[in-house]
């Protein structure tokens, strides 16, 4: 190669000073400082300048300085072409435009060299990189103007150096992914596939946080080199890991692969260094959403199918323990069994490992959407075995079940991300009614031997309060069987049983067995019930209940039967309307036909306040009760 002698001066080593050597560029003319300063009367001895150092072409491409010869190289072109137009003259001068196409050549060459090595140079050497650049934006300016120009271009415009770029950087970007760094010694338990995720994965932090961290510095900010680097390396790594995807995958690669997509990266991208550089909603996902989703279902299935299998290996396990019949376990006197806290565990730690691997809890709760049948429909099957078959330590398991389903309604209530509304109330419906079908096992022998009590209840001889003790007595003696579950369930057994007494006592006073002639005997009851009130609710206190309401029940009955005057029966019935909205026209004439002093208009004068009420409508939230009482 010819070497041109034009060039660039360089006063070295200060700043840089540029132009040519040339009969239309001449030198500056060489600085004389010959001043003189007189301090002693003698002068000064003279400082010499450094000398001018012209560096050749050659010399600039050594030194890295590409977008000044690159500027040299589109003067020569302007010279060229702009003042030589007539095609005669350039064939004159075609040594010269040879000439400049090879120089162009070689910078070309050298431009691409160092735009290849952008994500491996040290700190010292971004010099290079930011005047590379800067000739690729030169060359791009340059393209533009001859667009612009009524003139035949040389023959490489335009030179398209722009895209010559972005070619270089995704070939770079492809050879970076493509030979990753080595690997670290941790991902020695990982598979073959799970270690080139990996390596791909660390390659494309490391660089993105190189770009970030010191590329960028090198680029102008309208070319938004970190969301272009950003671009490259999220479509390669999405070829790749759409390669792996069609390779077929085994069960922990596929949920590698989806952890990938859907955590790792992302929390890559979320990095505040990348975070603040790096807009990644225009990237989307890894993988189309086709393919995405024929993984997430693969992965979904193989996610329920291991639920269920281990759901029913615990339910086998512990109907295999009542089959034997072995007692459940106990802990402070209380009956306990694991099912709950298993299978809890096992949902919780599925449904959360799910949503990080599938990146949308919605989607994770699909894991447990056959939850109402495989677990609570089986696990109400085993109760009712237990039940049906009343086996020597049925009941201890039916006590250690009631604290099972208190645990699971908890979690449907209060874990609610962990399942679908659809499959929560399902699940909550079959556990109330496993919990009343238990309740009703262990209270119903109960009942029947304090049948004896119940039947005075109502009666001439319930006026004394001799025969309501026996009750109480009876109720206190026969509960001690009860004992066995967990303190919370055995309040709330003690609460079902102090309101199914309630409704018995109730049931038995409107039979009407008992006829209230006058102000004196409607006295006496009034004082009876009240005084059963106070002493029944005082002995389930006692129990564990904490059914306070009950108690207000039987008051309001009270004061019906106290009162005399027709409006204020009145109002009462419809204080007790208002409080029970399923108290219905039947057991308010039952009640009021134990008051024999009134009238059959009296009586219907009080059950039309109902049907007001029921117009009016209620504000508050009602409870039932009534609903329970059976009256003819």
């Amino acid at each position: 190669m010819r070497t041109d002698t034009r060039g660039i001066r360089n006063f070295l080593p200060r700043k840089k000073w540029f132009g040519f050597g040339t009969r239309d560029h001449p030198q500056p003319p060489a600085v004389n400082n010959n001043t003189s300063s007189l301090t002693d009367g003698s002068p000064l001895p003279q400082q010499e300048e450094p000398q001018p150092v012209i560096l050749t072409y050659e010399q600039m491409l050594q030194e890295k300085l590409l977008s000044e010869a690159g500027q040299l190289l589109i003067e020569k072109e302007e010279r060229l072409f702009r003042e030589l137009k007539e095609s005669d003259a350039l064939a004159d001068h075609e040594e010269q435009v040879n000439q400049l196409k090879a120089d162009r050549k070689a910078l070309q060459d050298l431009v691409l060299q160092t735009l290849g090595q952008s994500l491996c140079l040290e700190e010292d050497s971004l010099a290079g990189l930011t005047s590379a650049v800067k000739a690729v934006m030169q060359e791009e300016d340059q393209d533009l103007l001859w667009k612009q120009r009524d003139q035949i271009p040389p023959s490489w415009r335009p030179s398209g150096w722009r895209k010559l770029h972005d070619s270089t950087l995704l070939s770079l970007v492809k050879q970076r992914m493509e030979t990753p760094s080595t690997p670290s010694a941790c991902q020695i338990k990982l598979t073959t596939i799970q270690a080139d995720i990996t390596n791909m994965g660390r390659q494309l932090k490391e660089d993105l946080l190189s770009v970030v961290g010191g590329v960028k510095r090198c680029y102008p900010q309208e070319m938004d080199i970190c969301n272009f680097y950003s671009k490259l390396y999220h479509q390669t790594l999405s070829a790749s890991l759409m390669n792996v995807a069609d390779f077929g995958l085994v069960d922990n690669d596929r949920t590698f692969l989806l952890r990938w997509v859907n955590e790792y990266y992302p929390e890559i991208l979320a990095k505040p260094q990348l975070h603040s550089e790096i807009d990644s909603g225009p990237l989307g996902k890894l993988l189309p959403e086709r393919l995405l989703k024929s993984l997430e279902d693969d992965y979904l299935s193989n996610q329920q199918g291991e639920l269920t299998t281990i759901i029913r290996r615990v339910l086998g396990e512990e109907r295999e323990k009542w089959n034997k019949g072995e007692e459940p376990e106990t802990e402070d006197g209380c009956f306990f069994s694991h099912v709950a806290y298993d299978i809890i565990q096992l949902i919780n730690g599925k449904v959360t490992s799910s949503t990080k691997v599938l990146g949308d809890p919605k989607k994770a709760q699909r894991i447990t959407c056959h939850i109402s049948k495989d677990l609570m429909e089986s696990y109400k099957s085993f109760q009712s075995d237990v039940i049906k078959q009343n086996k020597a330590n049925s009941r201890s398991f039916i006590k250690a079940n009631l604290d099972c389903i208190k645990q699971f309604s908890e979690v449907l209530n209060k874990e609610r991300h962990l399942f679908t509304e659809d499959v929560r109330k399902n699940c909550l419906c079959v556990l109330t009614d496993m919990k009343q079908s238990a309740h009703t096992y262990l209270l119903q022998p109960l009942h029947e031997r304090l049948k004896p009590q119940y039947r005075k209840l109502g009666t001439s001889d319930w006026l004394h309060q001799s025969e309501f003790k026996e009750l109480l007595d009876g109720i206190n003696k026969e509960s001690q069987d009860l004992q066995g579950s967990t303190e919370s369930c055995h309040k709330e057994l003690m609460g079902q049983l102090e309101q199914e007494v309630t409704v018995e006592y109730v049931r038995r006073l409107l039979k009407g067995k008992v006829k209230l002639k006058d102000k004196m005997q409607q006295l006496k009851a009034y004082l009876t019930v009240k005084d059963n009130a106070e002493n029944l609710h005082h002995l389930f206190v006692q129990m564990g209940s904490e059914e306070d309401w009950l108690k207000e029940i039987l008051f309001k009955i009270a004061e019906v039967l106290k009162l005399q005057d027709l409006p204020a029966i009145q109002m009462q019935v419809a204080l007790l309307g208002s409080d029970y909205p399923d108290l219905s026209e039947k057991h308010v004439l039952a009640l009021l036909k134990l008051k024999t002093d009134l009238t059959k208009a009296d009586r219907k004068s009080a059950t039309d306040i109902l049907h007001t009420l029921r117009e009016i409508g209620s504000t508050t939230q009602p409870r039932s009760f009534f609903s329970l009482v059976q009256v003819k």
